[in-house]
């Protein structure tokens, strides 16, 4: 009876673990292909006529891991005319 109990209490707290967790994920993955998205749309439409910023495998990676943070840091680094 007692590892019954300890069984499904164990499989609550896996449960709610992984619920956070995969919430966390959803957001973090969304946040990094609306990055990527706008470094692409930032490129198409030439948007504040600052020119493209260099479509490397570095200023991807850094669009995909910050996400719209990591694409308004490579914004302000074009602005100063560094590239990545």
């Amino acid at each position: 009876m007692i590892e019954t109990v300890l069984t499904l209490g164990i499989a609550v707290v896996i449960a709610v673990a992984l619920w956070f967790f995969l919430k966390n994920v959803t957001k973090l993955l969304i946040n990094s292909v609306v990055g990527v998205v706008c470094l692409l749309l930032f490129n198409f439409f030439n948007i504040f006529g600052m020119g493209d910023i260099p479509l490397s495998l570095a200023s991807v990676l850094i669009c995909a891991l910050g996400g719209i943070p990591g694409f308004v840091v490579l914004l302000i680094l074009n602005a100063v005319g560094i590239t990545v």
